[in-house]
């Protein structure tokens, strides 16, 4: 079962996201990276420079990259609607579809909760 794993820049507590990830690679959206460059900028307890942002999303490019197009975009509006998430939480959940996983770690959607053939884990709670 192929999963889809999302780093989590502004998680106050990364050893426990790593932990309950259990290992470093996977598949992300193009959407994912994004906020991560974003994110460990703007929110993260310690931002990081624009040369460590770059070295840190570089690391993420040996994962599985699922590019949005305008097909992801109507696909995650028939989500939002169809699960009452969010545009953004749906865009995530599309791009784990695409990509064929399983499972989709977040501590932003609800643990438990299926999105058709994608289940949500919160390595949070995992550890």
């Amino acid at each position: 079962m192929r999963t889809i794993e999302l780093p989590a820049p502004n998680t106050s507590e990364p050893d426990r996201w790593s932990r309950g990830c259990g290992h470093r690679e996977g598949v992300l959206s193009t959407q994912v990276l994004q906020e991560l460059a974003v994110n460990v900028r703007r929110k993260a307890a310690r931002p990081l420079t624009p040369e460590e942002t770059r070295d840190l999303v570089s690391d993420y490019l040996s994962w599985e990259i699922i590019v949005n197009t305008a097909d992801s975009v109507v696909e995650a509006l028939e989500l939002e609607s169809r699960y009452r998430i969010s545009f953004w939480d749906a865009m995530i959940v599309h791009g784990a579809q695409v990509a064929g996983a399983g499972v989709l770690y977040s501590e932003d959607l609800s643990d438990g909760q299926a999105y058709g053939s994608v289940r949500v884990v919160n390595p949070l709670r995992l550890a």
